[in-house]
């Protein structure tokens, strides 16, 4: 049963601190599915990159919806030693992970190696582990459609760690919000689009 995002952030919310663990999360995502018809007014896309849409946000977690137009693809990127757990209400994604080989804080050098990777669509939440928590997301060009993420960090954070795999170097990069709460935050070019009706 599909349920609406303000009725997935309730549910979310009456979730324990104590119980905020990885198990209890991606059983929750996994239970609980949103309709995307619900999340439009906080879909935005852009042709120039993903986008990253508050839902909700308090000190133990934030629920970001990113938006997706075909071939984008994030950094690779880690999340500061937070949780996170991600699941896609439409389209699907890649996930690539990577294991930490070498890093020098000193010279901002590192040395990353290509682990394993895995699609999420609808019905297949995922976390991220914990062990290796630094992970590329792609909507690939052969996937052939928009795609929308949901994320839920904890705790939240405001900046992560973007590695660059052909120069061995890394560097602290800070989060930028498309939108928040519905509302748009930034000046670019950005298109608001309702999805099809049909859910996947």
């Amino acid at each position: 049963m599909l349920i609406p995002i303000d009725e997935f952030a309730r549910r979310l919310a009456e979730i324990p601190a104590a119980q905020f663990t990885g198990e209890a999360v991606l059983a929750f995502l996994v239970e609980t599915r949103v309709d995307p018809l619900s999340l439009e007014p906080y879909l935005y896309f852009s042709s120039e990159h993903y986008t990253r849409n508050l839902i909700q946000r308090t000190e133990l977690y934030e629920l970001i919806a990113i938006c997706w137009e075909v071939g984008q693809r994030s950094a690779i990127h880690n999340h500061r030693d937070q949780s996170c757990w991600m699941a896609v209400p439409y389209g699907k994604l890649q996930v690539h992970n990577f294991k930490l080989v070498r890093k020098d804080p000193s010279s901002g050098t590192c040395e990353l190696a290509s682990s394993d990777h895995f699609i999420m669509e609808p019905g297949s939440p995922q976390a991220v582990d914990p062990d290796e928590p630094i992970h590329q997301v792609v909507n690939p060009s052969s996937f052939s459609s928009r795609s929308v993420s949901l994320h839920i960090y904890s705790r939240p954070f405001d900046t992560c760690e973007v590695y660059d795999l052909k120069a061995n170097h890394y560097q602290d990069v800070k989060l930028v919000n498309t939108s928040e709460y519905g509302v748009l935050v930034t000046r670019e070019q950005i298109q608001r689009v309702l999805l099809p009706l049909a859910a996947e």
